[in-house]
């Protein structure tokens, strides 16, 4: 069975983490009612998708 010679150093793995960071979501503005919505998905104020009311929603 293979096995390391030595152990990896710090930059090494520092290197391999730094690609861990949590990153914020991409928010878009509702083209109907302006509130924030994320991209591609149903607006859940207004109920519309790509210029189409998609889900009936009540006020």
């Amino acid at each position: 069975m293979a096995v390391p010679k030595r152990k990896k150093g710090r930059a090494v793995t520092n290197a391999r983490r730094s690609s861990h960071t949590i990153e914020a979501k991409n928010v878009q503005e509702c083209p109907q009612c302006h509130d924030p919505k994320l991209p591609h998905r149903v607006c859940m104020s207004c109920g519309y998708y790509d210029g189409k009311e998609v889900i009936a929603i009540e006020d």
